[in-house]
């Protein structure tokens, strides 16, 4: 079993969106974060499924907020 960050937001609809930075392309939503939860998990397999061992080796640096 692999652990994965999720970066979870919410936008000015209510829903809550999910984000698997180590997984290029790999993002959910959902309007309640029980429910995120279960579709990110299975966003995650899809994701593992096909992108299989060529999915890019990165991690999480860091998440910094900037004015401008």
């Amino acid at each position: 079993m692999k652990e994965f960050t999720v970066i979870i937001e919410q936008d000015e609809e209510g829903y809550f969106i999910a984000e698997v930075p180590e997984l290029r392309g790999c993002h959910t939503q959902a309007k309640s974060l029980d429910t995120l939860m279960k579709r990110v998990k299975e966003a995650i397999q899809l994701c593992l499924e096909v992108q299989g061992e060529k999915r890019p080796k990165t991690h999480l640096v860091g998440v910094q907020k900037i004015a401008v």
